[in-house]
């Protein structure tokens, strides 16, 4: 049964660092004394952090095939099981959520009565590899990572297309372009909130690179970020750059480090800003689910 802490237990103050460069640009965007808070534990592995309109926040729970929610009144509740498997998940302008459905290497999006629309399965005839993580600009056009990773459900056991891509589907939800092809393994990824930019990580190949958004949705002008890849990520309002993996590692928007956030488990897969003010960090990790507090405002998807 899962040990669900609604009054959260704090597990341990995140240090601001006052005595090491690298941390020192925590103390701009953490909150002074800022603890990290276990809010509930007991899944199996938690996944693809996003956050509605009104803060709360939804995160999967893969291996047990469901979709949860974080209220922002601290109330844990199950949107949805079975889910397809889900993975990332991200809102759209319009309250449909959007999830990486890789029981059948699908896309879908979740209405808010919680009917589903497959929207995307295949590539030029072929089976998606296993969409993974995604991004929605203010035109509905999603972005999505298509990695290679095996899953026990599958009953095949090799990569369906030629290489891990990354795709962008059209708003009018009529085509699928493949917009990168020359990356290890793409995996998470987010644009800034103009919608100018796109930041992809290459777990693989432990980088993270920087895209100019052209008006069509084609990418241009890569740039490398940050030699650091990344499960999952974020961005807040002044452009710093939260990756995954080992706790968060912060990046202003130059691609400096400027600091982590330690979390006591195995692994971090995945983060996001949720609350009423959009200033709490919800990080997904391994069997938890965490929250910090911020200074800085983040940003929705």
């Amino acid at each position: 049964m899962m040990n669900l802490c609604i009054k959260s237990i704090v597990i341990f103050v995140i240090s601001i660092g006052f005595g090491c460069n690298r941390e020192e640009g925590k103390k701009e965007i953490i909150q002074p004394g800022a603890q990290l808070e276990k809010l509930a534990d007991g899944f199996l592995f938690t996944e693809g952090p996003t956050s509605d309109e009104k803060g709360n926040v939804y995160f999967t729970d893969q291996p047990n095939n469901r979709i949860m929610v974080w209220s922002v009144s601290g109330e844990l509740s199950t949107f949805m099981q079975p889910c397809g498997r889900s993975n990332g998940l991200s809102f759209d302008n319009e309250g449909y959520l959007w999830a990486c459905a890789d029981e059948k290497n699908e896309l879908w999006r979740i209405a808010p009565d919680k009917n589903v629309s497959v929207v995307v399965a295949k590539y030029q005839d072929k089976q998606l590899n296993g969409p993974n993580d995604l991004w929605i600009n203010h035109h509905r056009g999603v972005y999505l990572t298509d990695p290679y990773y095996q899953r026990p459900w599958w009953s095949h056991a090799s990569m369906p297309q030629d290489c891990q891509g990354v795709y962008y589907f059209s708003p009018d939800q009529k085509t699928l372009i493949r917009v990168i092809d020359d990356l290890v393994q793409p995996n998470g990824i987010v644009g800034t909130p103009d919608g100018k930019t796109l930041f992809v990580a290459d777990i693989g190949g432990n980088k993270t690179w920087s895209y100019t958004i052209n008006w069509n949705g084609s990418l241009s002008n890569k740039t490398l970020f940050c030699e650091m890849g990344s499960d999952g990520m974020t961005i807040d309002v002044k452009g710093n750059i939260y990756l995954t993996g080992k706790g968060v590692t912060i990046f202003n928007k130059n691609g400096k480090q400027i600091g982590n956030i330690a979390v006591p488990e195995s692994w971090t897969a995945n983060v996001c800003f949720g609350g009423t003010d959009m200033k709490s960090l919800f990080i997904t990790a391994s069997k938890g689910l965490y929250r910090i507090k911020m200074k800085v405002k983040g940003t929705a998807g």
